[in-house]
């Protein structure tokens, strides 16, 4: 299910940038700064040293298992 996958990348200030967390569904193999920080903060010459500050992480959950321990929780 593409609501259980996100890619979130967190990119500190840069030059006269503010920091930003970025979160995109996309495939753990795109998981990364090219793939999700849209739109790019920074023209092209600053790119690759914006998105070597990024810290990208792949994450998975299981929303039925969430749902199922929510049902459980209540009742």
């Amino acid at each position: 299910n593409s609501e259980d996958v996100r890619c979130k990348c967190i990119c500190p200030p840069y030059k006269d940038h503010s920091g930003h967390i970025y979160n995109k569904n996309v495939s753990q193999k795109d998981c990364d700064c090219l793939h999700v920080v849209e739109p790019m903060p920074v023209p092209g010459p600053d790119v690759e040293a914006y998105c070597l500050r990024c810290e990208c992480k792949y994450e998975e959950r299981s929303s039925v298992t969430i749902k199922v321990s929510n049902v459980i929780l209540l009742s």
